[in-house]
């Protein structure tokens, strides 16, 4: 085991630096002037947009700036927003909170609710039960994010008045809660539909079958066994999801004015900020690596016939 979590801490390395030089890339071949955007329709001499530059390392060539921000990284250094003149990390500790707050809670919603409408609906296949499960985890994956945002922001806020159409507290979970469910309502659906289907396929495995006929009770036989087993391909779904809720939280942010880290990458992406760009996505990325580590060790707390060599 200890080979194996050595292994993909090595291999982390080059997907890290990779993506990082490819959102890198993006911003700095994205068209304007950042400096100038700053000053909009204010006459600014040259001389001092030169120097602005000039002491935020802008007036560089595009390696030098990739590696004067790596190196910088590793010293907890994500740069600074031009704006403001503020640190990014800065500006990141303000904003992650309030969207880690938020997609945690949609990722326990997530889990917990598609997993358990995906076992009901996988131990009563081709029911009515299954069907159900099938249209709505349809209609899920059909309806656009902002849709359903507005969708969701127009009857529970306005209409039926039971919370607030903006979140104006982020420390509230009553606020949070409209927000949270709608983030999580395409990977709801992919959950439920995938847990389903693997229950439903594990319910017809030899072990299940043996181990009804050795007289276990249904309940051990559904938790211990079925459930354990079929979780696996589940694992593996929820164990990068919470990265991509926190990435997919830029609109629904927007829609109920959560005021976090996908607000935050939208205001520096419309004044091209690309110091805070890429220190938020850098954030991200280490969520995803990490999380990504946690299940494949996971797999044999699950399995036990998997073994690492």
């Amino acid at each position: 085991m200890g080979r194996f979590v050595a292994r993909r801490l090595l291999q982390m390395i080059p997907v890290f630096i990779g993506s990082t030089f490819l959102i890198f890339c993006m911003m700095f071949a994205l068209p304007g002037d950042p400096v100038r955007a700053l000053y909009g329709e204010q006459a600014l001499d040259q001389a001092q947009i030169h120097e602005i530059k000039h002491s935020l390392g802008l007036d560089k060539p595009f390696l030098l700036q990739y590696w004067d921000y790596l190196t910088g990284l590793f010293q907890g250094d994500f740069g600074t927003q031009i704006a403001s003149q503020r640190p990014v990390s800065e500006v990141i500790a303000e904003a992650l909170p309030v969207t880690l707050r938020l997609a945690l809670f949609a990722f326990v919603f997530v889990s917990v609710v598609g997993i358990t409408i995906g076992l009901i609906a996988g131990l009563r296949p081709d029911t009515l039960v299954d069907r159900a499960l099938l249209i709505l985890t349809l209609l899920l994956v059909s309806i656009p994010s902002f849709v359903m945002g507005y969708l969701a922001q127009y009857v529970f806020a306005f209409e039926l008045g039971l919370t607030t159409p903006n979140v104006q507290d982020s420390e509230n979970l009553g606020q949070l809660m409209l927000p949270a469910v709608v983030l999580a309502a395409l990977s709801l659906a992919y959950v439920a539909r995938l847990t389903r289907t693997s229950v439903a396929e594990n319910l017809r495995a030899d072990y299940v079958r043996t181990a009804v006929a050795k007289g276990l009770p249904r309940r051990r036989i559904v938790t211990v066994h079925l459930l354990r087993n079929s979780l696996i391909p589940v694992v593996t779904f929820l164990g990068t999801e919470l990265g991509t809720l926190m990435a997919g939280a830029v609109v629904t942010e927007g829609i109920f004015n959560v005021r976090g880290i996908g607000n935050t990458v939208f205001e520096a992406l419309t004044r091209r900020e690309g110091s805070t760009v890429v220190g938020i996505v850098t954030l991200i990325v280490i969520i995803y690596l990490v999380a990504s580590l946690i299940v494949d060790l996971l797999y044999a707390v699950l399995d036990p016939r998997i073994r690492y060599a």
